[in-house]
């Protein structure tokens, strides 16, 4: 029955497409047509997950030679062999999932977004639900950082710490369009020293490209900042290496104690959790510079002064908290701005409570346009001034 139902679809699906034309479509049905086709790819993609787990689990592939269920799902599907196994491996896990099964099934997950899910959750599936929320507010790599979150909080640090360490490589190799590619698997400690040396050059290139007219993606420059450091061109790199940082933030009985317990802490912003021995190690070297914010739970005391910039444990402390724009979805993490939410030449302070960090668009929009980030702390939605939500219309409640 399913499998005729699926015939159906597809020839429906064939006869759509057939004559589809998309310059004959107007702006606004477009946009309403792509999340409907958006819709489609995800139930699509979450069918033919549990269907590749369904004929992994019968080895019927033997039959037509191939070495395994995700090369003979690969070649059949025209994917890499990796991706094949990861859509497996979800249509695996979801069976035992039913609140993330349900809404890969309704076409709300993404199947990036359904195996960072299933991934976790199977470790904790108390978070399950918890999970499929980020996926429908937040980003990609907001989702894939609150997975790393999750299974941090169940396994053991340490562990995990020596057998990512034992796993490392550099690895390299030229695709069929002849451009070489780089692959590092690390710990992300050592991941975040690595970055942080090419950061500053990175920076640093970007500026003196853009004074000249010429704009390119960070990524590019950054590729350039390593071949430099790499290759012996260093002068630059040492001229800017003191803005380099490594900022983690660590619990203070989790410091003490040499590992995190309950809903203790243990994180490189933007990379994730650690272990407490990569802190300690990282903290006796002292190279890079390394930023620790060290909290009691989960709160930063506030501090308050008369600069408009804020101070430099109020930045340390920012950075932490916000490693890409505070705008929900947004996953901007270079030349982020500190933001006021109160206009400081009204106030005449810059109070910790009262900052988030924007990267320059949105910041943009909220000085030019009023758009603003919704009442609260951390990531949260950015809307427009005529959205309820808009702390504009709870200041007037409140007043009213």
């Amino acid at each position: 029955m399913a499998g005729m139902g699926l015939s159906e679809l597809r020839r429906a699906m064939h006869e759509f497409t057939t004559d589809f034309d998309a310059a004959l479509v107007t702006p606004r049905d477009a946009e309403e047509m792509l999340d409907d086709a958006a819709a489609v790819e995800k139930m699509a993609a979450t069918v033919k997950s549990l269907l590749a787990a369904r004929i992994a689990g019968t080895e019927v592939w033997k039959l037509r030679g191939e070495r395994s269920a995700a090369r003979d799902l690969a070649r059949r599907t025209g994917s890499s062999v990796g991706r094949a196994q990861a859509a497996i491996m979800t249509g695996r896990l979801l069976c035992d999932l039913p609140v993330a099964s349900a809404a890969a099934k309704r076409g709300e997950l993404s199947p990036d977004q359904a195996a960072a899910i299933a991934d976790a959750a199977t470790d904790d599936p108390d978070a399950e639900e918890r999970l499929v929320g980020v996926a429908k507010s937040g980003s990609l790599g907001e989702l894939r950082k609150e997975c790393a979150r999750t299974k941090a909080n169940v396994c053991d640090p340490e562990d995990r710490r020596r057998r990512i360490h034992d796993r490392r490589y550099l690895r390299s190799w030229t695709d069929p369009e002849g451009a070489g590619h780089l692959h590092v698997l690390e710990n992300p400690e050592v991941i975040a020293e690595i970055l942080s040396r090419v950061a500053p050059v990175r920076d640093d290139l970007a500026r003196t490209a853009r004074g000249t007219g010429r704009h390119e993606p960070l990524e590019a420059h950054a590729a350039d900042a390593l071949r430099r450091i790499v290759g012996g061109g260093n002068r630059l790199e040492a001229s800017v290496r003191g803005a380099t940082k490594i900022l983690v933030r660590i619990d203070l009985d989790a410091l003490l104690r040499g590992y995190p317990g309950g809903d203790e802490t243990c994180e490189i912003a933007g990379f994730g959790p650690v272990a407490v021995s990569a802190v300690r190690d990282m903290l006796e070297t002292g190279d890079p510079f390394l930023a620790a914010i060290v909290t009691k739970g989960a709160n930063i005391v506030g501090i308050a002064h008369l600069g408009r910039r804020p101070t430099a444990r109020q930045r340390s402390a920012l950075e932490w908290l916000y490693p890409t724009c505070a705008a929900e979805g947004c996953n901007s993490l270079t030349f982020l701005e500190f933001d006021h939410r109160e206009d400081w030449s009204k106030t005449r302070l810059t109070v910790f409570d009262l900052l988030d960090r924007l990267c320059h668009h949105h910041h943009d929009l909220k000085t030019t346009a009023r758009w603003s980030l919704v009442e609260g702390r951390g990531k949260r939605a950015f809307v427009a001034p005529d959205d309820p939500r808009h702390p504009r219309h709870a200041k007037r409640h409140a007043a009213a």
